[in-house]
């Protein structure tokens, strides 16, 4: 069975990245690839990463206009990514024209609310405190505008698979259980992410700032 984690590789530098993924490629399912690494690496970066024959998840997170959306996402089509985020928040016409402009064999998932937030967050950005309700009303937003799933914390994962059962959900601030929780504020451990529903789990530092990132990725992988 192929693995459930996607390493993420949050960094600039192509060089440790792809030293990274050749180590842990065994014990991975793909590779996370994000705005630090794509703004310094552009295309060309992410199809070097891809000879790795690892499947790619391009975590852009994209929030605009729909036109201009609709538009990034064709200039991506031919990486032909696995995973693709953009941002629930953007709105029902925003990602219909994101899925509508997508690959037909890319994910195209919605972030609900980022692992980084809290309540007191949200509030200070004029929406309601209470995390959970802004993860389940942008789910419910993301299964009607036909995406493929949504990004949430696993403190909401279970809620959101309840709302929709067939949905991909993807689960970061993953954390080992006796991991630093770092910048991020909502975390789970890998085995209960998928428990409650996660489809893939998205983990970063545990793992690729492990003095042993092979060994650290095996560890976390034998706990599911």
């Amino acid at each position: 069975m192929t693995s459930p984690i996607f390493v993420a590789l949050d960094t600039p530098d192509l060089e440790r990245a792809k030293a990274i993924a050749a180590r842990v490629r065994n014990h991975v399912g793909g590779l996370k690839l994000g705005l630090e690494f794509f703004t310094s690496n552009g295309r060309s970066g992410v199809r070097e990463m891809a000879q790795l024959g690892l499947p790619i998840f391009l975590d852009l997170k994209l929030h605009d206009i729909p036109n201009t959306v609709a538009k990034a996402v064709q200039a991506l089509r031919d990486l032909e990514p696995a995973v693709l985020t953009i941002h629930a928040a953007g709105g029902r016409a925003m990602m219909e024209d994101a899925k509508a402009a997508a690959p037909a064999g890319t994910k195209v998932v919605g972030v609900t609310v980022l692992t980084s937030l809290d309540g007191e967050d949200l509030q200070s950005v004029g929406l309601g405190a209470d995390p959970h309700a802004q993860v389940e009303r942008l789910t419910a937003l993301a299964r009607e505008a036909g995406l493929d799933g949504v990004v949430c914390s696993g403190a909401e994962v279970k809620a959101a698979k309840r709302l929709w059962p067939g949905g991909y959900f993807v689960v970061p601030g993953v954390r080992p259980p006796e991991g630093s929780a770092g910048d991020q504020k909502r975390v789970a451990t890998p085995r209960q992410a998928l428990n409650d529903g996660a489809s893939i789990l998205v983990i970063g530092r545990p793992i690729t700032a492990a003095e042993d990132p092979d060994q650290a990725a095996r560890a976390i992988a034998a706990t599911l």
